[in-house]
């Protein structure tokens, strides 16, 4: 038996019990109508998959845009399409808001999704399909389902009136899977949202496991890093004497296996050489992912370049990894020189008392449902995301989705059991929130 399913019947099992108990008469009508209308739910996750929104398809991306704005705009929300410069070859953000200007001291919430994916329009997996209890399709769980159970729970929430006084802004991007550069602009309207609210939510995919179901507290940065290196060209018989040196390839390979020995080593540290070319003649630099690269065994190299990344936990912990990959740099072997350059990415969400807090309440409403207390995620079992950007001004939670597997493969898909689970607490948490 399939791990959600032994999560679902042991919530049918309490879920009555549960709820006389802990849920308000109001948080059971949020509730009743969720179960009423799980198939809109996946009506509208089967309608974004069936529409190619690959980060390089811009048109596409606008057009799931379409679909949301809509649904927002019936729920009273004012819509706003983003448009980010051509040059950057993006599809644009909409953001939605209501009640951003109303004198209520009530919490601010910022809830946060994202309208591409990873497959373009040539990519052959391209279509919604049902098989029993699951779904597949491109971005069916990253994160077309959280876009969906972010507009049902915010319906459930107007069924019973709780959006009357509420101060709400929606984020959907549009280029989440590959940003648009410079970030300071394609990240600006989001990071100012995070400004604004006090807390904000992600929609991104739940995760359970034989543990038990976990709620993200913490992701890691993700940022990249390029090393340049050049030796001395010579004939190889001379390779390591006084006059001809190391190569540019021996330098590079000294510096790649000190960052192994002496760098790595402090929980949540990462980085990763993702490519590597060297020879003669290298035509590659720090901003492609590919070159041409020419050399002879007989000859020593005189150029090497190495691209990667790094991720951490903190910005202290990646100024101590930065401080100390310039250092193994500085090191030189004979006749050999190298440089390092490092470039901003998303910046890390870090595991704060407020976002332990906001998981407690999580918790409880799971609780409220006939579930189980939940967890917080090792935050090495995440990658980055925009919920980053936001998280060193709001309070911030993460993974609200439902449970899928095989992102960012031809073997997506969602568990539809796990839609009504993830709805009710979003929507229940966003309601005590709220009061």
């Amino acid at each position: 038996m399939h791990l959600l399913l032994v999560i679902v019947a042991a919530c049918a099992a309490n879920s009555t019990q549960a709820q006389d108990k802990q849920l308000s008469p109001a948080e059971q009508r949020i509730v009743n109508w969720i179960d009423a209308n799980v198939d809109g739910l996946e009506a509208l996750i089967e309608t974004q998959v069936n529409i190619n929104s690959g980060t390089n398809n811009p048109a596409g991306v606008n057009k799931v845009g379409d679909v949301l704005e809509k649904e927002l705009q019936a729920l009273g929300f004012e819509t706003t399409r983003f448009v980010l410069p051509e040059s950057m070859r993006r599809g644009n953000h909409l953001f939605a808001r209501r009640g951003v200007h109303s004198a209520s001291q009530k919490k601010r919430l910022l809830l946060i999704g994202h309208l591409d994916t990873v497959f373009e329009p040539d990519d052959p997996f391209n279509r919604f399909e049902r098989q029993g209890d699951w779904a597949s399709g491109p971005g069916i769980s990253d994160m077309k389902d959280g876009n969906a159970i972010l507009i049902y729970a915010l319906k459930a929430l107007a069924s019973v009136g709780a959006l009357d006084d509420a101060q709400i802004t929606v984020s959907y991007t549009g280029d989440e899977e590959s940003t648009g550069e410079p970030l300071s602009e394609s990240r600006k309207p989001l990071i100012e949202a995070g400004k604004w609210a006090d807390i904000s939510l992600g929609f991104e995919s739940g995760i359970v496991d034989e543990h038990g179901e976990w709620a993200t507290v913490s992701r890691r940065s993700s940022s990249g890093w390029c090393l340049q290196v050049t030796g001395r060209q010579a004939h190889s018989s001379g390779i390591f004497s006084e006059q001809a040196g190391a190569g540019a390839i021996f330098e590079t390979a000294r510096i790649l296996n000190q960052f192994y020995e002496q760098v790595k080593g402090e929980q949540y540290l990462t980085f990763n050489a993702g490519t590597i070319m060297g020879g003669t003649d290298v035509q590659a630099d720090c901003e492609t992912p590919r070159g041409v690269v020419y050399g002879k065994t007989n000859v020593i190299p005189n150029r090497a370049v190495v691209r990667g990344g790094l991720r951490t936990i903190s910005n202290e912990q990646r100024d101590r990894a930065r401080e100390a990959m310039r250092k193994v740099v500085a090191e030189s072997l004979p006749h050999t020189s190298a440089s390092i350059e490092f470039y901003e990415g998303y910046p890390a969400m870090a595991p704060t008392a407020g976002n332990k807090a906001l998981k407690n309440l999580l918790s409880d409403v799971n609780q409220a449902l006939g579930g189980n207390a939940m967890l917080s995620l090792d935050p090495s079992r995440r990658g980055a995301a925009d919920i980053s950007f936001v998280a060193p001004h709001s309070d911030a939670l993460a993974g609200l989705g439902g449970y899928g597997e095989g992102e960012h493969s031809p073997k997506e898909r969602l568990d539809l059991r796990s839609l009504p689970i993830a709805t009710k607490r979003a929507a229940l948490l966003i309601y005590r929130l709220t009061r």
